[in-house]
């Protein structure tokens, strides 16, 4: 029963989503499709998926343990402290941070998280500052 409400709500935001991202406009043109391809294909996935999950067989729900819960809690707050601190932190210390902390989350050790961490800030800042050419911020610490 709640993967049907979860689907339900979720197709209702869905369907709000794409009304938002069909206005999307830009006032210059810095790619040939414009901003509004992407929000528009992946609400529509996302969409599908619900209407998927609203009309297959529900299972027995089994919650998870406290201990699930709580890293879920703080992935979420880890999430939310990224999404706050990413343009003072800028893309590639915010990203090192928060790939830092969700591996220790999934138990790995000092060292492998924070070596991780910096090589997946460094080089998806590259990625796309670089390779893409989308404009990320270095954060105040380096401007």
């Amino acid at each position: 029963m709640s993967d049907r409400i979860f689907a339900s709500i979720w197709i209702l935001l869905c369907i709000s989503g794409l009304f938002i991202g069909w206005g999307i406009q830009s006032e210059y043109s810095y790619e040939p499709l414009g901003p509004r391809p992407f929000p528009i294909a992946i609400l529509s996935l996302m969409t599908l998926c619900s209407v998927l999950l609203l009309l297959r067989k529900p299972d027995v729900i089994a919650w998870p343990h406290a201990k699930v819960l709580h890293r879920l809690l703080v992935m979420v707050m880890t999430l939310v402290l990224y999404a706050w601190g990413f343009e003072s932190l800028g893309f590639p210390l915010a990203t090192a941070l928060l790939t830092f902390s969700i591996a220790l989350l999934f138990e790995a050790k000092i060292w492998v998280a924070a070596l991780s961490g910096v090589v997946l800030g460094a080089s998806l800042f590259y990625a796309f500052d670089y390779l893409l050419d989308v404009t990320l911020p270095l954060g105040v610490w380096l401007n």
